[in-house]
């Protein structure tokens, strides 16, 4: 990314049966997939539902740490329309960012 990155925390929940992206858990914007933690599946899916929930790029999210826990640390190329999504999906229930 060559512009600035906007960095947060997100707590992933593998195997959803509702897949989508919103509110908290503790300070973690709560991402849930469909996708198994295997082989990196559950990973791509989170990647790609953050930037359907941002309405961004899939490009423009990226992890800046991964670790086998399910907390995570996300980058995403910053902008104003960004941080206002962000809030907007951390004070909602998973229904209204969902992914489809």
């Amino acid at each position: 990314m060559d512009q600035p990155s906007f960095i947060f925390p997100v707590h992933v929940h593998p195997g959803a049966r509702h897949p989508g992206v919103g509110g908290l858990r503790g300070d973690h914007l709560v991402v849930r997939v469909r996708s198994r933690a295997v082989d990196g599946a559950a990973n791509r899916e989170v990647l790609a539902a953050l930037a359907h929930a941002l309405e961004v790029s899939p490009r423009d999210v990226t992890f800046v740490r991964v670790t086998r826990s399910r907390d995570k640390l996300i980058a995403v190329r910053d902008s104003p329309t960004v941080r206002s999504r962000h809030r907007t999906l951390r004070d909602s229930s998973d229904d209204e960012g969902a992914a489809p």
